[in-house]
């Protein structure tokens, strides 16, 4: 079988180059590498002899410098307007995405005129999650200088598998700002096969569900391994999932037990982070334990277990929606699972594994650190990139479907959802009508077959194509997805040899939760969808029927009957009454017979056009 490129094109890494692999996480990050003795996946500690670094950061009003990690963690209650957590939420994200959910942030995000990205004030300062997240990377990088006593300048970040183009491309971005050379990004939940998977037996093929329930994100993926091969069948997930909803869930019963009104809590941002902070630490306590008491300012807070679980219920079934959705779409069934991947701090509350168990019907595997695993498989990856490890290959996938707007408003996909990728794929198309001197290519994501009801990713126009008939120029597009997820476009006339290429950032007309919508509403509307399609390409093909009919009868009204001028304009006035019926049948019959009238004129026409054009010529 031969195998997909994933090493760097040039192929100029070499073997002692060192790569990291790093896990850029929502609540804590952290850094990993190949020991060079066991050849083990290990995570690098600090000096307190911990992995994580918590994600957070702290700006210092007076140095105008940030502190990064624990250091910073402990002034959430302090100065929680200048401590940020969670940026991971905002990568990619413009104003619109997020507004919905900044009231339950204690930091200051803004709209700005200049650039669709939200920012982050802090003082008189902006920064976008872009540079917040590299000033966490370069914490990790110095963290991994100072344990290997080396310079670190090359590594591997892994991302939620559900993370738009827009959000690849900041994490790679936030790498370039630390310093780092981002040699691949990684799926989240394909690094975690990773990590378990390298200890399956050659001979074996293994279907592993990876269920990845983190701070912030939460990603599921079914996954074949077969003969070291890592083969992603289908994924799902959101973006905007995690602990941190079921902190916030917490933080609800502990405001209406105190008593405390909402708008009281968001105006005292001190109240509000502290009582975050207890929301964090009450959960952690009814995962092992059956009831949670404090003492607030004199006010008891008493929660229970029971309270917790039926409080957290809906998320968790989100979540199960979303494994439904996974295996339906890598055809597999529960019972063909082999194993199911437990990844994420978040899979240590009791209901989480209680609940995939059931699903699942079986027996989970949590043998690694949930917290850990990602970066390891991460570090795995690396060592695949240093040329290290030639026995694993990794194909990952691209979760929706890619394509462009065709006549009729219609959906015309060029890369299939689940898609092995890196990819590449092409299609022609030409002019709909004469002298045509440019296109619109308009490029979306999505599952409908109406490009209105998908995500609209990016769009340019191909302009300078000589005049030509319609029809006649050849207008290349190419779709390239390269080993990041990151989506490249480029439409060339191939006559003319003009050409125009766009590297897509997709614009924010949709909410996260209209995306995360998408795949079952195509599967709701799967029938009606093949209705409206059917429609648009009929009155599609009878609206050019009906142009080009008209342009050519005028064109050679000399050569036509009476009887033929007569029978053609009665065609077309019926086929045009038709198209307001909306009646497909009725379309496509009137469409196929003003064909009918209209073939063999045009066939005689053409006969007298060859026979003077070779009047007076010898064959």
């Amino acid at each position: 079988m031969a195998k997909i490129a994933i090493n760097i094109a040039t192929g100029t890494l070499q073997k002692d180059d060192l790569i990291v692999g790093i896990d850029l996480g929502t609540t804590n990050s952290l850094v990993a590498i190949i020991h060079p003795d066991t050849k083990k996946a290990i995570a690098l500690k600090d000096i307190d002899d911990t992995t994580l670094v918590p994600s957070i950061l702290h700006y210092n009003l007076e140095s105008q410098q940030f502190i990064i990690g624990n250091d910073a963690k402990k002034l959430l209650e302090i100065d929680p307007a200048n401590t940020i957590y969670s940026v991971k939420r905002l990568m990619g994200k413009s104003y619109q995405d997020v507004k919905q959910k900044s009231i339950s942030y204690s930091y200051k995000i803004i709209d700005t005129d200049d650039d669709k990205l939200v920012k982050v004030q802090l003082g008189d300062r902006y920064y976008s999650p872009i540079e917040l997240s590299s000033f966490i990377l370069q914490e990790l990088k110095h963290r991994a200088e100072h344990v290997l006593k080396t310079s670190i300048s090359k590594c591997v970040i892994t991302v939620p598998a559900y993370f738009n183009d827009a959000q690849r491309q900041a994490t790679r971005d936030a790498g370039k700002l630390a310093g780092l050379e981002v040699l691949r990004i990684i799926n989240e939940p394909t690094a975690a096969s990773l990590a378990y998977g390298i200890t399956a037996e050659s001979s074996e093929t293994k279907n592993i569900a990876v269920y990845d329930l983190g701070g912030g994100t939460f990603d599921i993926s079914i996954l074949k391994i077969t003969d070291g091969i890592f083969d992603v069948l289908s994924t799902h997930g959101d973006t905007n999932l995690g602990g941190d909803d079921f902190d916030q869930a917490l933080f609800q019963i502990i405001c209406n037990q105190l008593e405390i009104a909402e708008t009281s809590v968001n105006t005292d941002i001190n109240l509000k982070q502290t009582l975050r902070l207890l929301a964090e630490t009450c959960k952690k306590h009814l995962s092992d334990h059956e009831n949670f008491s404090y003492n607030f300012k004199d006010k008891q807070i008493s929660i229970s277990k029971t309270d917790f679980e039926s409080a957290i219920q809906d998320i968790i079934n989100r979540t199960i929606e979303s494994c439904l959705l996974a295996l339906k779409d890598s055809k597999l069934t529960k019972a063909e699972i082999h194993e199911v991947v437990m990844v994420g701090g978040s899979t240590r509350v009791p209901l989480v594994k209680k609940c995939v168990r059931d699903f699942f019907e079986r027996d989970l595997h949590d043998s690694l650190n949930p917290d850990e695993v990602v970066a390891l498989g991460a570090a795995i990856q690396a060592d695949i990139l240093a040329g290290n490890n030639k026995d694993i290959l990794l194909l990952d996938i691209t979760p929706l479907s890619l394509g462009i707007e065709t006549m009729g408003g219609l959906m015309d996909v060029l890369i299939p959802r689940n898609n092995k990728i890196p990819c590449k794929a092409s299609r022609q198309y030409s002019t709909s009508r004469d002298g045509q001197s440019g296109i619109i290519v308009s490029v979306f994501q999505g599952e409908r077959d109406l490009v209105k009801d998908n995500r609209k990713l990016a769009e340019f126009i191909l302009s300078g194509i000589p005049g030509m008939p319609a029809g006649l120029p050849k207008v290349e597009i190419s779709f390239h997805i390269n080993a990041d997820g990151i989506l490249h476009v480029q439409a060339k006339e191939l006559r003319s040899g003009i050409s125009q290429s766009i590297e897509v950032k997709p614009q924010y007309d949709l909410s996260d939760s209209e995306v995360e919508k998408m795949l079952l509403d195509s599967i709701t509307n799967a029938k009606e969808d093949i209705q409206t399609r059917s429609l648009v390409e009929a009155i599609t093909e009878a609206e050019q029927m009906i142009q080009l009919t008209q342009n050519f009868s005028y064109k050679h009204r000399d050569f036509l009957t009476q009887h033929e001028k007569e029978q053609t304009l009665e065609a077309v006035r019926n086929l045009e009454n038709a198209l307001g019926s909306k009646q497909k049948d009725e379309i496509v019959k009137l469409t196929e017979h003003l064909n009918t009238i209209t073939s063999p004129y045009a066939e005689r026409v053409m006969d007298i056009a060859v026979a003077e054009a070779m009047k007076g010529k010898e064959i």
